[in-house]
């Protein structure tokens, strides 16, 4: 296992973490009798193959159903100091409130700290002042530091760039928990204020949101040769020095094989991912024209300023990067989680109705205004399926 400085919390963070929401048995919490024997084993053979090979970060959420509940059934038989142990408590409109969440997490856990803990889904500004503002949920995860029951506090997020950096540079966090990706590099001005701050960078999903690269096309597997897309992704964003550590969702022990064999290549990450980058690019222009790769988020305003707030820019996102590398599956996943299926995870409409001229309007500044509403039919047209639901709703 390689290891970096998690920024300020001077943790040395395995470059793969063990994330916590693919192993459990439910999305809900459950009573403990109807956890199954298999499942259970399932889950604590995946912790000891996580450990076994170095990937001693242990990560989960309020959110993620059993998960804490499980994992307090193994955990505290492990060595705890060779553990780093996060959990993650959503913002409340009350300090009380959180604390009575933390202090259930903990319960579950059956750990008297961590080493992380995460303001979970600061995806708004309503939830970034509820846990900035005077008596809010920072400053009582900032009790809870005091009182030993945390080390560290960060924040998880899903929220538009400008939100994240604000956010980042409020100074009150050591870490943050966000997206950053190839075919997501719109955070990369966040990722680089959180190196201003010298905050911890943990990437989230960057196998499932960054592509579905466990299940990638035949075109893109050519691609990447003599790499996987999976590990070509990863060592492309380990490349940056950044970045501190990719979620690794498993779901059985065998999961963390794949990107273990990416780190034979580690110390040649820029040099070996480079030339595939370049292909990945090549092939992008040559259907979407090399206007269009460079510029497209050029000027394009949040989902609040669009008419019914389609979110123009992550329709984009999600058309430039399917279109371009036949990541079909991928932007369908996505793209029907607008609407409200997402929540504030996923806000923002899909371009199912709006008006052609009022949308060009509204994407003035965008150097391809005219194109915007052809692209969204386009998109919509391309990515359109069944509403999903968010994996914790599923």
């Amino acid at each position: 296992m390689k290891y970096r400085r998690f920024g300020r919390t001077n943790i040395e963070m395995p470059v793969f973490s063990c994330g916590g929401m693919r192993y459990q048995q439910s999305w809900d919490d459950v009573a403990p009798e109807t956890v199954e024997e298999k499942g259970q084993r399932n889950l604590e053979e995946t912790i000891l193959r996580a450990l076994k090979v170095g990937i001693n970060h242990i990560e989960t959420a309020r959110g993620y159903g059993s998960s804490e509940m499980q994992l307090g059934w193994i955990l505290p038989r492990l060595p705890r100091e060779k553990m780093t142990v996060q959990t993650k408590v959503a913002p409340f409109t009350t300090a009380r409130e959180f604390r009575e969440t933390f202090e259930k997490s903990m319960s579950y856990l059956k750990l008297d700290h961590v080493e992380l803990l995460s303001l979970h889904g600061i995806n708004n500004a309503e939830l970034l002042d509820w846990s900035l503002r005077k008596g809010g949920c920072l400053e009582e995860a900032q009790k809870l530091r005091r009182e030993g029951r945390c080390k560290h506090i960060g924040f998880s997020t899903h929220a538009t760039t400008d939100l994240i950096v604000k956010a980042i540079e409020s100074d009150a966090f050591d870490y943050v928990n966000l997206h950053w990706y190839f075919v997501n590099e719109l955070n990369w001005p966040a990722v680089q204020a959180a190196a201003a701050h010298d905050m911890g960078v943990f990437i989230i999903s960057p196998n499932d949101k960054g592509g579905k690269l466990y299940s990638p096309p035949a075109s893109l597997r050519e691609m990447c040769a003599p790499l996987s897309p999976m590990q070509w992704n990863d060592l492309w964003t380990l490349s940056r020095p950044e970045v501190h550590t990719l979620s690794v969702g498993a779901s059985c022990p065998g999961d963390f094989d794949e990107h273990l064999a990416a780190l034979a290549h580690y110390d040649r990450a820029a040099e070996l991912t480079a030339p595939i980058a370049q292909r990945l690019r090549a092939e992008m222009e040559r259907i979407l024209g090399a206007d269009w790769c460079a510029r497209w988020p050029e000027g394009l305003p949040n989902y609040e300023a669009i008419p019914g707030q389609i979110n123009v820019q992550e329709i984009a996102r999600l058309y430039t990067y399917a279109r371009g590398l036949g990541l079909t599956d991928w932007g369908k996943m996505r793209y029907n989680l607008l609407g409200g299926a997402g929540g504030h995870w996923f806000p923002g409409e899909m371009a199912l109705d709006f008006d052609a001229a009022a949308m060009e309007k509204a994407c003035a500044a965008s150097p391809f205004a005219n194109r915007i509403p052809a692209m969204l039919r386009e998109a919509h047209e391309l990515l359109l399926d069944a509403p999903k639901k968010r994996l914790s709703q599923s």
